[in-house]
């Protein structure tokens, strides 16, 4: 009844695992007592996890991801505290366990941290910059990000139950197959990453319908915001690259569980046939990853510049064109599988090339930079680091791009010094950037300044000290994954890895003291005009938080900077003549069980319990018949209702004190709220 998992499942193999499964559960436990004390279960189910709102989505996929980039971390400070003591010693942790941990830091970091942080931003953004009242598809919306929790869960249950994979973040074969690792890590790594994924792959989908179909009249392709742009060209990639590692996953369950050959070396099955899929969807994942980012360096670096954001069409082209060639470089990750020279010389050039449209963006905003009255907020500083420090990580990964160079990096720290070094600064700053930036357009009130500047100088600070040390381990020989060595040379730099991983821990430790005192002082940082940074795009039309509908009439877009253009002529905060019903989406928990039965589908695959997973299934297809059976899925908002929410937002405007960018340093203006009549 079920299958393989037995008592001896458990973590009690060892004090550390047991002592990460006690925070696991415990860390549970504190969320559903918090709840309980807080007597919020009604506001938490019936206005957060049922809801179709995209704002509210995309606020869950945040703190979905905020929560994973603790755990992730977690496992980094581990893995730095092990290689910095481990010399000619065992370290603290077995060989097995650090396997465990150095594939669930990357899992984690790039499924379950990056994937939702972006899809977050996404949700809470790109209706509102297009001008859009929701998404295309706000079903599908709540659909998705169950999924990809549903893959997150297991995750941290395979913390709990069972141990995780040993066969790293990538699993590839022979070693992930069933003869050379037969417990359930690599199960539990396949069946996560097969659940998302669908998650993911319909966050595409939805993107560049709503992109392509949901536009405000006037808002043409070439007066997209940035964001939107990298949000749209990183919907395409989505939708060609995800099928790729969702077939490649579904393909390695087959062989594992059910006697397939695709990717063994008998019976006509080739390894490399794995590696190829993984790399056709992990190097445009890449850019996946990175282009959303770029559009939050955009956004930033044009309103805290106080300029026009210079070269509008090259950056838009530069963001098309990364993306065609994002699917002409999967190869340099595997230059060493034995490829004639034509080959790698092919590949190695595409590498190259795809650096110059990167390369065009980067000048593009330092021209914005250039004699911009520039204001030093932390999203402005998180972009400048990214700036200084993305640019060593193309250097380098430009070395790599070489085939003769990338035999002797190859599998060297090295490699993980430049990976970082294109990820931390041009992923992860970038997410950042926009965190604190559309904060306040999520909940109404700014974040703390100060502890935000704390927070970045750490994680620069901490980044360059981690990661400059592995340039030169890599340089020395130092094979990455290494859980203890015997040359004492590599020592010190392991252990200044280690003091910088610390220092970015206290930039972690900074975004939470962050959040805890901007609640407690959120009365005097109050946005009351929804427009605290005197912006430049169409989300900052709509009141902060936005009302359920975003905007009671939809704008009329005039040119490519559509609010500051509705502000310089003085109709930006004009009342309309009349307001109209508002047809809106109902709240459903459909989503939510359609996600809670994948993760229990996965599960029961995962130990072999089928009748629980086909039990899963078929809920799964029951919930999906009655939803697309439910004609009564909308409501309507009627005119009046809307006009008492918007007769209260110009009540509220009346009031407003001058925009606290007026005192800044190079101030360039603004178009003062007209007073409510």
């Amino acid at each position: 009844m079920f299958g393989r998992l037995t008592l001896e499942s458990l973590p009690f193999y060892s004090v550390i695992a047991a002592s990460g499964a006690a925070v696991t559960v415990l860390g549970g436990l504190a969320v559903v007592g918090a709840i309980t004390y807080f007597g919020a279960w009604r506001l938490v189910m019936t206005q957060w996890v049922s809801s179709v709102d995209h704002k509210k989505i995309g606020i869950m996929y945040i703190m979905l991801a905020l929560v994973m980039l603790l755990r992730g971390f977690v496992d980094a400070a581990m893995m730095r505290s092990q290689q910095a003591i481990a010399l000619n010693n065992e370290g603290y942790l077995p060989p097995d366990h650090f396997d465990q941990i150095f594939s669930s830091h990357g899992t984690i970091m790039i499924f379950f941290m990056a994937m939702p942080f972006l899809s977050g931003l996404a949700n809470l953004i790109v209706p509102q910059q297009i001008g859009s009242r929701d998404v295309a598809f706000p079903f599908m919306n709540s659909v998705s990000l169950w999924l990809t929790t549903a893959g997150a869960g297991l995750m941290l249950i395979s913390l709990v139950v069972g141990k995780f994979s040993t066969a790293g973040w990538t699993g590839y074969p022979p070693y992930s197959g069933v003869e050379y690792t037969p417990g359930v890590g690599v199960d539990y790594w396949l069946w996560m990453v097969f659940i998302a994924g669908f998650g993911t792959t319909m966050t595409g989908i939805n993107f560049l319908v709503t992109i392509f179909k949901c536009r405000a009249p006037g808002m043409t392709m070439f007066r997209l915001p940035l964001f939107t742009w990298t949000m749209f060209i990183t919907s395409v990639l989505i939708i060609f690259a995800f099928p790729a590692l969702t077939v490649a996953c579904g393909m390695l369950i087959l062989d594992r569980n059910f006697g397939f050959h695709f990717f063994t070396n008998g019976m006509g099955g080739n390894m490399m046939n794995y590696i190829n899929l993984f790399w056709l969807w992990g190097h445009p994942e890449v850019y996946i990853l990175i282009l959303p980012a770029f559009g939050v360096f955009s956004e930033v670096v044009s309103v805290f510049s106080q300029k026009r954001l210079f070269g509008y069409i090259s950056l838009v082209c530069a963001t098309i064109a990364i993306g065609l060639l994002s699917f002409t470089v999967w190869l340099h990750h595997f230059f060493t599988m034995g490829s004639s020279a034509r080959v790698n010389s092919f590949f190695g050039t595409m590498t190259t090339i795809i650096s110059v449209p990167t390369g065009v963006k980067v000048f593009d905003w330092l021209l914005t930079m250039y004699r911009g009255r520039i204001i030093f907020k932390p999203p402005m500083l998180f972009t400048i680091g990214f700036l200084v420090t993305f640019v060593i990580g193309g250097l380098s990964g430009v070395l790599l791009a070489l085939p003769p160079i990338d035999y002797m990096m190859h599998n060297t720290t090295f490699l993980v010094a430049h990976f970082h070094n294109m990820i931390i600064p041009g992923v992860l700053f970038g997410y950042l950037a926009g965190y604190m930036y559309w904060f306040p357009k999520a909940f109404g009130f700014k974040l703390n300044e100060r502890w935000g500047t704390i927070s970045f100088w750490c994680w620069i600070i901490g980044f360059y000290v981690a990661f400059m040390p592995l340039y030169v381990l890599g340089l020395l020989g130092m094979p990455r994954r290494m859980e203890h060595y015997e040359i004492a040379a590599w020592q010190p730099h392991l252990i200044a890895a280690w003091v910088g991983a610390f220092i970015i821990m206290l930039g972690l430790l900074a975004l939470a003291v962050q959040l805890v005192v901007s609640v407690r002082e959120r009365k005097q940082a109050l946005d009351l005009t929804g427009d605290p940074w005197n912006g430049r795009s169409l989300e900052w039309a709509t009141s902060s938080p936005a009302a359920p509908y975003n905007f009671a009439v939809l704008p009329k877009v005039e040119s490519r900077e559509a609010w500051w253009n509705m502000k310089q002529r003085g109709v930006a905060y004009r009342r309309p003549e009349k307001y109209e019903d508002i047809v809106m989406p109902k709240n459903t928990y459909a989503g939510l069980v359609i996600g809670v039965a994948g993760g229990v589908f996965g599960f029961a695959a995962i130990w072999w319990m089928w009748w629980l997973a086909f039990s899963a299934l078929a809920v799964i297809v029951g919930t999906i018949i009655y939803r697309a059976s439910d004609d009564d899925d909308e409501f309507v908002m009627t005119a009046s209702e809307v006009k008492a929410i918007e007769d209260a937002r110009f009540a509220q405007l009346a009031k407003a004190p001058k925009n606290e960018m007026a005192d800044e340093p190079g101030f360039a203006g603004e178009a003062a709220p007209e007073p409510a009549t």
